[in-house]
Formats: C-alpha cells, structure tokens, sequence
C-alpha cells in the first residue's frame, strides 16, 4: 500500500508500508518505461544494480507480461576487481541468475573485474554506453550513502569518466558482510569497478529502490542534507525523471514534514 507521495527537488519520492508493495510498484513504472522505449525506439538500454534492496523489483519486473526482453540490452553497474564471475559474491554472477535466466534478454553486456587490464575493461565499457542513450538505470543507496561502488571518498558528481576503478570503505565492506556475501571482512575486495556517479544518473529515467531500515541515515540524508559527494545518492535529486522509492522502515528518519 502506498503511505504518501512528495517531491524532493526535482525527485518523485514514494513511499509504501513493505519492501514487497515497493518492489511491485517500481517494476510497474520500470515495465512502463521499458516498453515506452522499445515502441518509440526498438530497443530499451537498462542499467541493473545488483544488491539486496533490488531483489523486489527484479523479481517482480522479470514475471511481468508484455516485456519484449529480445529487444533489451542490459548492463550493470559494478563488480569487485579480481573476482571469477562464478563466485557466489559476483555481481555478474547476480544478474545472470536473477535477470539473464529468467528472461533471456536480446544482449548482455558484463562488467569484467578480472579482466587482465582493467583499464582497457573500463574503455571498453565506457564505449558500450555510450554506444546509444540509457533508457532506465536502476539505482539504490548503500549504508554510507553511495551509488553503485561511489563511496563518499571516492564519488565526483563531475567525473569525466563513465566507469573506473575504486576503492572500497569498511563501511561498505562490512555491509557485504552483514548481507551474508562474504564470511567476513578479510574476505571482502577492496577495490571494485564501477559506473560513475555522471554515467549512473546518464539514463533518461532512474528508478532508485531503498528498503530496509539499515538504509535510513542514507535516505535522511539524501533527501535532506546538501547534494554533496558525502552523500552519493542525493545527486538523484537533480535529475529530471527520477522516482525514489522508499518503504516505511527506510523512510522512518525523515523529518516529520514528511510523514509516514
């Protein structure tokens, strides 16, 4: 059920009262503009982010009818530098299960963190995007606030690069973690590739789902503190079609203005 709607800037942000209601209305807007896409162009470009807090949506976008999924071509967002795509923890290996598997898109484009020179892999991928515009990115906020692998120290809301090479906080680590990814923090890479902060939000909509009550400093601060690279996710409220969406535990530190 949805609680409430507001604007934040220029950001739709809704809220609703489980994780499960968020994911089914993400996907509803997501399938929207996917098909949008592939009327008006042929073809739909998304950007998938592999993370608990986009497990909802996924499922609930890939037994969706009415999706031409030959006419998708997917990409996604990060990956660990050095790690196999089968291991348990890869993102590539997140998203062929739950998204390749299950729907058989028209292509797939993964982001290799063990590639031999990880330099010529974010090129590569750098050429890729932008090979043609991204109709739908989604997106969620980490613990710490980031976007895809964009730590606070490491996010540039200028960057010039579409993908790089970053390194990892402990915050981000530990939640790896406490998601059960990883058996500990020694375990966790401390470098990954990601998709910038400029190429994340680059897509004509983002869809940014945030549920789990581990999420709301992030969501606070998002959404009320500065647009400022100490908060990664606020940079999604200067984009034009975005829709942030929250559920009642991820919401629950907004300012009470904002009721839920």
């Amino acid at each position: 059920m949805l609680i409430q709607e507001f604007v934040k800037g220029r950001l739709r942000v809704s809220v609703f009262d489980t994780s499960e209601a968020l994911g089914r209305a993400a996907a509803l807007h997501a399938a929207m503009l996917i098909r949008e896409a592939i009327c008006e162009r042929h073809s739909a470009r998304v950007v998938f982010s592999a993370a608990n807090s986009q497990l909802e949506v996924v499922h609930n976008l890939t037994i969706m009818e009415g999706i031409d999924w030959s006419r998708v071509e997917v990409f996604h967002v990060d990956e660990y530098v050095g790690l196999p795509a089968a291991h348990p923890a890869s993102f590539r290996r997140w998203i062929r299960e739950r998204i390749i598997e299950q729907v058989h898109p028209g292509a797939v484009n993964y982001l290799a963190g063990d590639a031999a020179d990880l330099g010529a892999e974010c090129r590569r991928y750098e050429n890729l995007l932008a090979a043609s515009p991204l109709d739908v990115s989604f997106l969620g906020f980490g613990e710490n606030g980031h976007i895809g692998f964009n730590d606070p120290h490491e996010a540039d809301f200028q960057d010039t690069c579409a993908v790089r090479r970053v390194t990892l906080d402990d915050r981000c680590r530990f939640q790896q973690v406490n998601e059960g990814h990883w058996p500990g923090l020694d375990s966790v890479p401390d470098t990954g590739l990601t998709l910038t902060c400029p190429a994340l939000v680059s897509a004509r909509h983002v869809i940014c789902c945030v549920p789990d009550v581990r999420k709301a400093g992030a969501v606070s601060l998002a959404l009320e503190g500065p647009i400022s690279p100490v908060c990664p996710g606020s940079l999604i409220r200067t984009h034009p079609r975005a829709h942030l969406y929250l559920d009642r535990n991820s919401a629950s530190l907004l300012s009470r203005e904002v009721t839920v």
